[in-house]
């Protein structure tokens, strides 16, 4: 283990990013209620990103915020307009636990994008696990009214689509810029896109939502900073499970403020989609101890 690694404080960490997000998303579906989708996406981007330029500016200098590939930040900024747009508007009807369920989906499909956008190799076992998880999402979409499967669910989906193709740009990006750089960008780069697509038809923003703004700003910054934290002092494989703890916080924030708790479909598929992309992790750190084994191992 590295020295600057600490397993128990990734973890604590990692768990706080994920209470950050979902309370941030909390916001964001409260938000749904009273502006348009586009503007809550602005918002969500415009919010955050002052308390972030503060951490960044305190904690790695304003060089790091120097881009290296234009194109590379242009496109992340449009998969996250996408990605955070796709979401609220999905959370205009659908329950936080729902939604999450759904978009738990994302690893798996960063897992099967990885073999034709960065050349990886994905196994047959886990080829079955992203099967497996695909089939989870189905069983929360499909026992809907009358059997169909929702709009919003789907909406929840192409978020999740983004989010994965936003996942390998920044696998990328990683080789030539900061992680600050990266942050910054994307909240500035989406803020300043949807902002543009919201005007037409713009909402005054209330005074009474001032609040709840900048609380979902700073949630967002707070749960960013969290996270890289987290992938800083303890191994990916090893703390990225902990993201589905977000359903355990999402379903408390359901029921705190809209009083509702997931069906049981939702609960079936949710115990689906997180099997599967355990056992994805589990899979993927075997083949990396396999690769760390010297050349004459049998």
């Amino acid at each position: 283990m590295s020295p600057t690694q600490s397993p128990a404080r990734a973890i604590l960490w990692m768990l706080a990013a994920v209470a950050f997000f979902s309370l941030m998303d909390a916001g964001m579906k409260l938000l749904s209620a009273s502006y348009p989708t586009l503007q809550v996406t602005m918002l969500r981007g415009a919010a955050s990103l002052p308390f972030v330029l503060v951490w960044v500016l305190a904690s790695a200098g304003p060089r790091s915020i120097i881009p290296v590939r234009w194109g590379l930040h242009l496109l992340r900024g449009a998969l996250g307009m996408v990605m955070i747009g796709c979401f609220v508007y999905a959370l205009r009807t659908l329950p936080l636990s729902t939604a999450y369920t759904i978009y738990f989906v994302a690893p798996l499909l960063v897992a099967a994008l990885s073999v034709p956008l960065l050349g990886e190799h994905v196994g047959p076992r886990r080829w079955v696990a992203i099967g497996i998880g695909l089939v989870g999402v189905l069983v929360v979409l499909r026992p809907g009214v009358n059997g169909l499967i929702s709009f919003p669910g789907l909406m929840v989906l192409l978020a999740a689509t983004a989010y994965a193709v936003a996942a390998i740009t920044v696998s990328l990006l990683t080789r030539t810029d900061t992680p600050q750089s990266m942050v910054v960008w994307f909240l500035l780069l989406m803020a300043l896109g949807a902002g543009v697509l919201a005007w037409p038809q713009w909402q005054p923003l209330q005074w009474q939502h001032a609040g709840l703004i900048a609380g979902m700003g700073l949630a967002g910054a707070l749960g960013q900073i969290a996270l890289t934290r987290a992938f800083q002092l303890g191994q990916a494989s090893m703390i990225a499970p902990l993201e589905y703890t977000g359903l355990v916080w999402v379903i408390g924030w359901d029921l705190l403020l809209w009083d509702k708790l997931p069906d049981r479909w939702t609960w079936a598929g949710a115990a689906i989609i997180v099997a599967s992309g355990l056992y994805l992790l589990h899979r993927e750190r075997i083949q990396r101890a396999r690769q760390k084994l010297p050349l004459d191992h049998p």
